[in-house]
Formats: structure tokens, sequence, C-alpha cells
């Protein structure tokens, strides 16, 4: 049975319990903010089953509440950071803050930051330029996970990629997808609800298809986006973003024995530059209408462009609620009674 929450009680326990190992308020409500909308999108793996993660990670040191974000490099048009190992979603939005406004002056914004902890999901980074009337385009890497197409030993990450672009009546787009069949996360949640993967996702530790997610925490490894039949494909998206996200921050690749947390690649493009925002948008909406009006194959009943199932999803729950897995709740209660966190919130 899966607990049922609203988003208010979710929100504010973790930012309880993230200032209460130590966190800046503004940054836990930040942070939490984040997950939550993660879990509204439909995406718990990077929802608040995170938080469990995020007081460990502070406990080993391996996130820094106080940490000040550096400005390493710096032109009209680009930006260098180095986020001291603070929290992810806090160097993230900072970044992202940065390419906007270097695009409404030079028409494109880059930013690379490194040294960052786990950032959460891209779309919520690409939509930002996405209400700024801006292309949103997010990268990143992290430690390896992933096994590079033909092989079975993890060397690469999930490297996930990110475009947002504005429409004007539709569903804005927004593409939000891991370079791997599918995110650590969700193997994460599929352990933590006591399920098997969907077959194609893993291999165990001998490079043998599984879909005991306990095979991949054994040794194992995710697959490249495509599968056995096509996995060439995510291989190669990959190793792109190991390139823009690792090698050009500086971070290095995920198969470095030194390689920690997250590493990004940020770009903002000020349609403005280009054309009106508003045809923009209304030729961005025909592209949708035109996919959406396709005659569909037998036993399908609609066609879904990005960013469109995690809208509908985000209303369902704003008005059902969350459901988070027994064992993830149970974890994350647990850490609040360790932290002395009032749990009295939950009952408000």
């Amino acid at each position: 049975m899966m607990p049922v929450l609203t988003v208010g009680h979710v929100e504010s326990l973790a930012t309880d319990i993230l200032v209460a190992a130590g966190a800046l308020v503004e940054d836990a409500r930040s942070v939490s903010n984040l997950l939550v909308k993660a879990n509204l999108a439909g995406h718990d793996s990077h929802g608040v089953i995170r938080i469990i993660q995020y007081v460990k990670a502070i406990e080993r040191g391996e996130i820094k509440p106080d940490a000040e974000i550096e400005v390493v490099r710096e032109t009209c048009s680009t930006a260098l950071l180095n986020g001291n190992w603070g929290f992810g979603q806090v160097v993230a939005k900072r970044a992202m803050v940065t390419a906007i406004n270097k695009a409404r002056e030079s028409s494109v914004g880059a930013v690379s930051a490194f040294n960052l902890y786990h950032v959460g999901r891209l779309a919520d980074y690409t939509e930002m330029a996405l209400h700024s009337d801006m292309i949103g385009i997010a990268m990143a890497n992290a430690i390896k996970s992933v096994a590079p197409y033909g092989g079975y030993e993890r060397l690469l990450s999930t490297s996930p990629v990110s475009y947002a672009f504005p429409t004007s009546k539709e569903t804005p787009f927004v593409l939000d997808i891991a370079t791997s069949v599918c995110a650590e996360g969700k193997v994460r949640v599929t352990l933590h609800k006591g399920e098997k993967l969907p077959e194609g996702c893993i291999v165990d530790g001998d490079g043998n298809p599984s879909n005991d997610p306990e095979d991949y925490y054994a040794g194992g490894a995710l697959l490249p986006l495509g599968g056995d039949f096509v996995g060439y494909k995510g291989f190669g998206l990959a190793l792109a973003v190991e390139v823009m996200a690792g090698i050009l921050s500086g971070a290095g690749c995920a198969y470095e024995p030194a390689k920690r947390g997250n590493s990004i690649f940020f770009e903002a493009i000020d349609i403005r530059s280009f054309m009106h925002v508003e045809e923009f948008k209304r030729r961005v909406d025909d592209l949708i209408r035109t996919v959406k009006s396709s005659k569909l194959r037998p036993g399908w009943t609609e066609i879904f462009t990005p960013g469109e199932p995690e809208h509908r999803t985000e209303q369902k729950r704003l008005r059902e609620g969350i459901y988070v897995p027994e064992r993830t709740w149970d974890e994350i209660i647990n850490i609040a009674k360790e932290l002395n966190v009032d749990l009295a919130v939950l009952e408000a």
C-alpha cells in the first residue's frame, strides 16, 4: 500500500528534513520544490525518494550545504561555474539563470558547471528558459552506470539531455530523456516497490539480461537507449553528452576514478534573435497539432508529444495527491525522526 500525500505535506517535510541536516532554508525550499515537481510530473525516480540519498550525502560530506558558487571563467555569452559541492539543484538553477541573462544580451548563453551534486530533472531548468521565451538545452553526466553498446561493464553515465520550446496554446514541448534505456532512479523506485523491471533495461554482473533491480546494485549495468537492436543510437548520444557536460566542463568522464556528482552544460537561445516569438510559438503549435492528428496504428488511442504526459500527470496528482512507495516513506520518516524533525506538519 503506497501512502497518498498532498503536495504541501511532502514539500514541507522535505524542507524541514534538509534544514535539520544543515541546509540553508532558502536552498532547502528550492531543492524540495524541485523534488516534489518531479513527483508531480510522474518521475518519482527524481522525487522525494532522493531525500534519503541527500541526507546521507550531507552526513558523508559529499554535499556541502553552505557551499558558495564560484565563477571560474566568463565571457559575454559563456560562463564556467564551480559549484564547490553544493546542492545540484541550487547550482543548476544559477547556471540556467546565468545562461538566460547572457542570451538576453548576446542572443545565446552557454554555461557549464562542475563540482555539484545530483541536479534532479533537467526539464526543470530547460523550462526556465521556455518561460523566458527562449529555447532551453541541457545535458548532464554523472558517475558510471551504463554499459557501452555491446559491452557489459559500467563505463558511461545515463547522460540525460533536455530541450524545451515555448508554445502558444499547446502544452509546452519539453523533452527530457536519459540516453540509457531507463534512469538509475527508476531502478531504485522499482526496487522499493518490490517489483521487476521491464526486459531490456539492465544486465547483471556477468552481462546476462535481467529484470531484477537487485542485479543492478550487485554489479550490473544499465543498457544504452535502443537496447540490443539500435542501442548504438543511445550509446552515441551518451558519448556526445560525456564530451559536452564532462570534458568541456573539466569535470571528466563517467569512467574516470575521481568522477563524482554531476557536471552540466546548459544553453539558452533567445528566439527574438531569429524571429518574432509569437510566430515561433504558432509554428511549434502547428507542428504539435500536425503530429497529433496522424492516423493511429491499431491499438493506439492517442499521440503524445514530449512534455504532455508529465503535464497531464501533474494535473492529476495535484488533484489526487502524490503516491510514495511505503518503503520510501518509511525511510523518510525514520530520517526525520533521527534529525528530530517535527512530524506535526503531516497533520496540518
